[in-house]
């Protein structure tokens, strides 16, 4: 993949999140923690989707916040994603927000043009895997070739570069 043009589309949230049961407060989400060892790692451009009305600090607020975004479909976003022509891989980032990518996600990948295209996904999760992701990226990156992602345990994130490398 080194010599392919690359970027990474990923969402984060850090504030409060779920560690092994326990709530911690974070300053870095952890998938962005993920997306910036891709990027360190490939030299792949990076695009964080982020939602244009933040999610609540409170862990539990926003866990029920996610619940409602996904089941209406409402999820706007505060920028949309840059032109992707030029680019022959992208890593696509998420934590798992009730069985899949958060709304903001799926609704930012909706409807870019994905023929051709090397998706490579991968997750952050306290024990959800990749879970739907794949499902999902199945659905709305039409044209792709959607590969095997990584599913990495958000309370593990911090030592996980040498796992990432070995997946890229």
């Amino acid at each position: 993949m080194d010599d392919k043009k690359s970027i990474i589309i990923y969402f984060s949230r850090a504030d409060e999140n779920y560690f092994g049961g326990t709530i911690k407060s974070i300053d870095k989400g952890n998938t962005e923690i993920v997306a910036e060892f891709i990027q360190e790692l490939t030299g792949a451009d990076i695009f964080k989707v982020e939602p244009a009305v933040p999610y609540p600090a409170d862990y539990y607020e926003c866990i029920e916040e996610a619940k409602v975004r996904t089941a209406n479909h409402d999820a706007p976003v505060k920028e949309e994603i840059p032109d992707i022509t030029d680019y022959e891989v992208i890593y696509v980032g998420a934590p798992i927000y009730w069985g899949g990518m958060p709304e903001e996600l799926f609704q930012a990948l909706k409807g870019l043009d994905f023929n051709g295209k090397i998706i490579k996904p991968f997750t952050t999760h306290e024990g959800s895997g990749l879970s739907g992701v794949p499902r999902q990226l199945k659905e709305i990156c039409e044209g792709a070739d959607i590969q095997n992602g990584l599913a990495i345990t958000g309370s593990q994130v911090n030592s996980s570069k040498s796992t990432v490398e070995q997946w890229i």
